[in-house]
């Protein structure tokens, strides 16, 4: 699909060039306007005349999620305020939220990134283009929302919520592509086989799917459900939004970073050091270009690694694994670190079990365990539902059960409720109750 061939074909040795101006420019800004990193650098006695190539980095001090909640709500704007033209914030679910700002320039510079992301997805000038992602506080609708319009195509601004209405936009407007949740998407393909539709009979081709871990077993399902390349894309809000990563129509193998705007490391999450390409790590991101508010070695506690190889579609700048998973959510069970996403692999294996779970986390005695929630098809339903003790249905029991211990390392339970038990989404997934936090664990 279309290039900008004067960034995304770039040598390295360019694009850390690049990179390293404009991140001279960036720390030079911080250090004069915002006074937590002018204080953060001072402490790690660094100076931004010090970082004088890219393996300096690494004498920068981290920011982190916490550093964001502390200066909540302005404390870190490097622009006088009359220059801000938006704000977003995270949902403020796990504490205060996150503040973001954005200047005009910002905000154009951002459509422009996410309309070359979404030309690397597939995208079209012309395309109409069904965006279900939240509008409001929340950068995904609206991030979406300008870098379409940028493209050149059409938005259609449903937002998340009322999916009947969604079935119908989608069979009366005919766009070509789709944004949202995977677990939203599923759910409006869910819907639509309830309305007596196919959802492999719309006219979608692709869908710009994020906001969210989802795995390769989820993608297979999404695609073969609704007939579409389903491609993976990265933000996150305390960097830009969406459009950070994108995979590419092509290969489908690792999300392409704008390294023109935003610089990538991994390192180790224990130690705070660097570690090799191709090797998983947290992922780390500085703005580079960002006005209103930049961020210094942002630690995203996400789970990923990076890659520098060119990609088969004709792009050379970094790509970035699909999310494994967040540090927020990594489960530790009796010493073993587990990952909603390797749960979702095992049951999404099993041809009987349906494409939503939940994973309930207790503590009993002195012991956390986790059990987890699925449910069968419809299908597996009506075939089993005269005879509880169908032996169909325990071996399905026992089936799971033996692929979650091989998968996970640990022995968890398990319930397989009736279709449409589990809660759906109209956002992001709840993928864990965690039981402990409410009783104080």
């Amino acid at each position: 699909m279309m290039l900008d061939p004067e960034i995304e074909t770039m040598s390295r040795d360019q694009m850390q060039a690049l990179q390293l101006r404009r991140l001279q420019t960036t720390l030079e800004r911080v250090y004069q306007s915002v006074p937590f990193y002018r204080q953060a650098m001072d402490e790690a006695h660094v100076r931004p005349e010090d970082i004088q190539s890219m393996e300096d980095i690494v004498r920068l001090p981290f920011t982190r999620k916490s550093h964001l909640r502390d200066q909540y709500p302005f404390g870190l704007i490097a622009v006088p305020m009359d220059q801000v033209v938006r704000f977003h914030a995270s949902s403020g679910t796990r504490g205060k939220p996150t503040v973001v700002a954005y200047t005009k320039g910002d905000i154009s510079r951002w459509a422009h990134i996410v309309a070359r992301q979404l030309a690397c997805a597939g995208a079209r000038p012309g395309d109409r283009f069904h965006n279900a992602y939240g509008y409001g506080l929340f950068t995904g609708g609206l991030g979406l929302h300008y870098g379409i319009e940028e493209l050149g195509a059409a938005v259609i601004p449903v937002s998340g919520g009322n999916t009947p209405r969604q079935v119908r936009l989608i069979e009366d407007f005919r766009p070509r592509g789709i944004s949202g949740t995977p677990s939203y998407i599923l759910n409006i393909a869910e819907e639509m086989r309830a309305l007596g539709l196919n959802p492999h009979e719309t006219s979608l081709e692709y869908g710009i799917l994020g906001a969210e871990p989802w795995s390769e077993a989820l993608r297979e399902e999404i695609q073969n459900t609704l007939g579409i390349k389903a491609i993976d894309i990265y933000g996150l809000s305390e960097v830009i939004g969406p459009g950070v990563a994108m995979e590419c129509w092509e290969a489908q193998n690792g999300l392409h970073i704008a390294e023109d705007h935003f610089l990538a490391e991994i390192i180790d999450p224990e130690t705070g050091l660097p570690v090799p390409y191709g090797e998983t790590g947290e992922l780390v991101f500085t703005s580079l270009t960002k006005e209103a508010f930049p961020v210094i070695r942002y630690r995203t506690g996400d789970i990923a690694s990076l890659n520098p190889e060119p990609c088969v579609c004709g792009r050379t700048v970094m790509r970035m694994s699909r999310i494994k998973g967040r540090l927020d959510d990594m489960l530790i069970i009796r010493g073993v670190n587990v990952f909603p996403t390797e749960i979702e692999y095992v049951l999404l294996q099993v041809d009987e079990i349906a494409p939503h779970y939940q994973v309930v986390v207790d503590h009993v005695g002195t012991l956390d365990t986790l059990e987890v929630h699925c449910e069968v098809t419809p299908e597996f339903h009506q075939a089993t539902a005269t005879n509880p003790e169908d032996p169909r249905s325990i071996q399905l029991h026992r089936q799971i059960l033996h692929a979650l211990k091989s998968e996970l390392g640990i022995s968890v339970g398990l319930k397989i409720h009736q279709p449409g038990t589990i809660a759906r989404s109209e956002g992001k997934a709840v993928r864990i109750v965690d039981n402990r936090v409410r009783s104080g664990v």
